[in-house]
């Protein structure tokens, strides 16, 4: 095996940490959680949450991966050898998303080119169940659909290009060029849209202050699962990312400037997407409240329905929406790739390029299993199970693990003051040994109490409604399946001893 990658430049991997905790998650879904908590009020328990689980689990991971010098289950090996399989879990939590979250991006390859004429017409809802998608019953895959299939190739080859490029001369260069793209990008939808009629009240909406939401727990929930879901924490990312630092990195600073970076784009986002709610709103007559959306619906359904009511340039600015998606789609899954490849290359001593063509050519394949007529089902199914019962799940293993079963937080906290210049203290020990595990603990509670409360609520009573047999092998085996495949791979044995190689084991 070669010695292990690293970035060229402490900026390129800064880019690389901002690339992939901005996502589509930062465009799509901060501006409803925002709103729907409490408008401006929400950022008090935002920033909290930011300040004691964000940037502290931030500053964790970078700190495991630099300090162990490996992927997630290499690093989790070198820490304990009987918690590999942590690791292996949070890949394959990153490889189930990969598979679908190429697809969403595929849409937005699409839509881009709707763009230039408007193609989803009058009504974008039908269009897009019906016209693009072809959506079929929930378990019915149906055939591929070709408007899915092709773009979802091109995003597949992209993706393991730039990945068989290596960390310096493929992840590091496509986040230089893409996150400045975005950020361009996405101040000329920002600028425009604040010029626009209506702007001020969408605006308003976003920002007025309910302050009789801090006093409600679920609003604090909230702000901690936005955080968690949008920083990219808690599923090998980060880890992956941190051991190709350099042994001189300040880990703390960094950890800051990611984490505040990603904040700053979803205000950006936020104000950006109000502007255009309110446009919207001012447009059709009705109050804000009656247009706010939020995930695939507002990207797809609401925002073609706005685009066709600009009073000009509405292709171009359709066009410059739907490829800020691209972009934020594409340096989110390149880092979700990389997880894998890394862990691969790691665990059975194969070349870069080979796991690559493994592990990236095997979740490519996985993925056209969402560019059917069956997709949408299959895709909305798999995302809520794993994200609630994966990613989060996940998390709060992983913090008990290291806080209170390992007790590994104070020699963390030693690596990371030998190198960084922001000295960690008690709020970095609280936050992960106390703040973090009751917030993540509350969260998986509230997630099971809400399904339970769905018996009632549906004639399945499952999520949305779904089938028995589907959600069965669509929601939660895919959940459980994250588990069992990390207790498998962690059962094989190592091709090369972890132990060996180059890292700090005090």
């Amino acid at each position: 095996m070669d010695q292990r990658s690293q970035w060229g430049t402490r900026a390129g991997f800064v880019l690389a940490a901002i690339g992939s905790a901005v996502g589509l998650g930062n465009i799509w879904r901060f501006p409803a959680v925002a709103y729907e908590n409490g408008g401006g009020a929400f950022f008090i328990p935002y920033l909290f949450a930011l300040l004691t689980a964000g940037i502290p689990i931030l500053i964790l991971e970078f700190t495991m991966g630099h300090k162990y010098r490996g992927s997630a289950p290499l690093t989790y090996r070198r820490m304990n050898k009987n918690v590999e399989g942590v690791g292996w879990w949070a890949v394959a939590v990153a490889f189930v998303i990969a598979t679908y979250y190429s697809v969403i991006i595929a849409w937005a390859i699409s839509y881009s080119f709707f763009s230039f004429n408007l193609a989803w017409g009058d009504d974008p809802t039908s269009f897009l169940v019906g016209d693009y998608l072809q959506v079929a019953d929930p378990g019915v895959v149906g055939g591929l659909v070709p408007g899915v299939a092709i773009p979802l190739l091109v995003v597949w080859v992209i993706v393991l290009g730039i990945l068989f490029a290596g960390v310096k001369r493929g992840l590091e260069i496509a986040n230089r060029i893409m996150i400045p793209t975005l950020v361009i990008v996405f101040l000329i939808i920002v600028i425009r849209a604040v010029t626009l009629p209506g702007a001020l009240t969408g605006l308003n909406a976003f920002f007025q202050p309910d302050f009789s939401e801090i006093l409600n727990p679920s609003v604090w929930v909230a702000a901690y699962g936005q955080i968690f879901f949008s920083l990219s924490i808690a599923f090998a990312i980060m880890i992956t990312y941190s051991s190709y630092l350099p042994r001189k990195s300040d880990i703390t600073n960094n950890a800051f400037i990611t984490g505040f970076s990603n904040s700053g784009f979803e205000l950006l986002a936020g104000i950006g997407v109000f502007a255009i709610l309110g446009f919207m709103a001012q447009t059709q007559g009705v109050a804000v409240a009656d247009v706010v959306a939020g995930g695939v619906g507002l990207a797809f359904m609401v925002f073609p329905a706005i685009i066709n009511e600009f009073p000009a340039f509405n292709e171009f600015f359709g066009f410059l929406f739907f490829i800020s998606l691209v972009l934020a789609g594409f340096t989110s899954l390149i880092s979700i790739v990389e997880t894998y490849v890394s862990g691969l290359a790691d665990k059975f001593q194969i070349s870069r390029n080979k796991a690559v063509a493994i592990g990236g050519g095997l979740s490519a394949v996985v993925a056209f299993l969402f560019a059917t007529r069956g997709g949408l089902n299959f895709l909305d199914a798999t995302d809520y199970f794993i994200n609630s019962f994966g990613v989060a799940f996940l998390g709060l293993v992983e913090v008990i693990i290291i806080a209170w079963v390992l007790r590994k937080l104070g020699v963390f906290k030693k690596h990371a003051n030998e190198i960084s210049d922001i000295q960690l203290g008690s709020w970095w020990t609280i936050s992960l040994a106390v703040i973090t595990p009751i917030v993540l603990g509350w969260m998986l509670i509230s997630e099971f109490r809400i399904n339970l409360l769905k018996l009632y609520d549906t004639d399945t009573g499952n999520y949305e409604g779904y089938p028995d047999a589907f959600i069965a092998y669509s929601g939660w085996a895919v959940a459980a399946g994250a588990i069992i495949v990390g207790i498998i791979f962690a059962l094989i044995k190592w091709k090369k001893n972890p132990e060996e190689g180059e890292y700090d084991d005090r």
